[in-house]
């Protein structure tokens, strides 16, 4: 034969092994590519495999690895002895994965992309997800999760998406995104296709709108309620995706309905007869110091300013300090005045539209304990007033009687002519000739004689009665002004 043919008999092997080191590029000190799975470059994918484990050893410099469409069971501790430091997505959809154990992420603390939908998952367990740190996108949606644990995400303090959708929970701890410490960085969180039948409406009002408008709970059986009506409605105005996008999915049921109904068509509808809630009004008092918020659907927006009712535009420190912009945007408002008292506008520069928010502001013409203070003092008044009149009743109408028998004898009228002139000029006393008779006999000895020996009788006579208002007058006393300018010397 040819010579030339003798030599490439030994040549086709040595090729084999060529094309096989180029598919694998750190050759055979990374490790070689599993069997079943292709490798380009630092991606090994082993989907649709049939296999029903890992694929051991894998390579170290693995970066992707997808074993989704495969019979992957269970997720051991030790499905991959090694440490794969590269590691940042993992890809086990589609799988019947139904137990996921605790210690599973030990050696993949790289990981940010982890994707267990599609699998047969019922729990949630107690530090499932602790071991990844760096964590930003969980898809955990199509399994049949009824149970979740509140420190299933301990330490995701970087996830941002986490998509639970299509499960069968009942009830999710929705308090990991009030407190804003477990995942501080959330910014959608699916929670549709589930069996939420009630969830904290307030308490999600008063979450970032930024979280907000990827917050999905349609197609659940919630229970009607103005509350839950009043945040969609908020969300539909303020034309969050998570409500426009889904408002016919959004739906709830009223007791004994045959049927659910949009919750968005509950405003003045029987037998809620729910009405629609303002954007965002604040009422404060006098003196108090409040602060706006700018609440933007969009995240981490740095240009934004405010606009006071009066038109004036604040950047920063306004006037004498009582107008402060603070750095997240907020306004805040010092030692409040009537004046200040209005709609609010604060516009926000976002990374694809602006937007424009309004809050109004009211506030009440007394302090924070005005009316209580307000309250105290008539009835104060009040008192005093009633007191006054008590006091002056008395002093007319139950002044004691100089005669303790003659509280009850009513002094006759005096004359029309009786003047002060008589009574001050005369030298005697008045009682002579009178008719009158003396309260009694104990009393006539036990009076003596008054002045200049004479008898000091008790009164004058009555006198006919006449008409008029003079004829209400008394008839003065003995010991009264006629008395003190009489001749005769007072004896002590």
């Amino acid at each position: 034969c040819h010579p030339c043919v003798a030599m490439r008999v030994p040549m086709g092997p040595l090729s084999l092994l060529l094309a096989l080191s180029l598919l694998s590029p750190r050759g055979s000190a990374g490790g070689s590519c599993p069997p079943r799975c292709v490798c380009a470059s630092n991606l090994l994918s082993c989907s649709q495999a049939n296999l029903s484990a890992v694929p051991a050893p894998l390579p170290r410099f693995t970066a992707v690895l997808d074993l989704s469409h495969n019979n992957v069971t269970r997720l051991r501790a030790d499905w991959t002895p090694a440490r794969l430091p590269h590691l940042h997505a993992l890809l086990l959809s589609h799988n019947g994965l139904a137990f996921v154990s605790t210690e599973a992420f030990t050696h993949v603390p790289r990981l940010r992309h982890l994707d267990l939908s599609s699998n047969r998952l019922r729990t949630l367990d107690e530090n499932l997800f602790s071991d990844l740190g760096e964590l930003e996108v969980l898809l955990l949606y199509n399994n049949e999760i009824t149970t979740v644990d509140r420190t299933a995400f301990e330490n995701l303090g970087r996830l941002r998406k986490l998509y639970l959708g299509q499960n069968r929970i009942a009830r999710f701890p929705l308090e990991l995104l009030r407190e804003g410490t477990r995942l501080p960085q959330l910014a959608l969180l699916d929670l549709s296709a589930n069996r939420l039948r009630a969830v904290p409406a307030g308490e999600l009002q008063a979450l970032p709108a930024w979280l907000r408008d990827r917050l999905y709970l349609h197609n659940n059986p919630l229970a009607c309620d103005c509350l839950l009506f009043q945040l969609l409605d908020r969300g539909h105005r303020r034309h969050l995706s998570a409500v426009v996008d889904f408002q016919d999915e959004l739906r709830c049921v009223l007791p004994g309905a045959p049927a659910s109904i949009k919750i968005l068509a509950l405003a003045g509808q029987q037998p809620l007869n729910c009405s629609k809630a303002r954007e965002a009004v604040l009422e404060a008092h006098l003196g108090d110091s409040v602060t706006l918020g700018c609440d933007s659907r969009w995240q981490g927006v740095r240009s934004r300013h405010w606009v006071t009712p009066g038109g004036e535009r604040v950047l920063g420190d306004g006037g004498n300090g009582s107008v402060v912009l603070l750095a997240n945007g907020s306004l805040q408002l010092r030692a409040l005045r009537p004046e200040d008292a209005g709609t609010y506008a604060c516009w926000v520069a976002g990374p694809l539209l602006n937007e424009t928010l309004y809050v109004e502001l009211l506030v009440h013409n007394f302090t924070l304990h005005g009316p209580h203070d307000t309250l105290n003092t008539a009835y104060t008044t009040l008192v005093g007033c009633i007191l006054s009149v008590v006091l002056v009743l008395i002093y007319l109408y139950l002044t004691p009687c100089r005669c303790c028998c003659c509280r009850g004898t009513e002094k006759p009228p005096a004359p029309r002519d009786d003047s002060i002139n008589s009574s001050v000029l005369s030298t005697t006393p008045n009682h002579a000739g009178g008719t009158g008779e003396p309260c009694g006999s104990h009393i006539a000895s036990s009076a003596g004689t008054g002045q200049n020996g004479r008898f000091k009788g008790g009164g004058t006579p009555p006198l006919p009665t006449r008409q008029g208002p003079k004829a209400q007058r008394k008839v003065s006393d003995p010991d009264s002004v006629s008395s003190v300018f009489s001749d005769t010397p007072i004896v002590v």
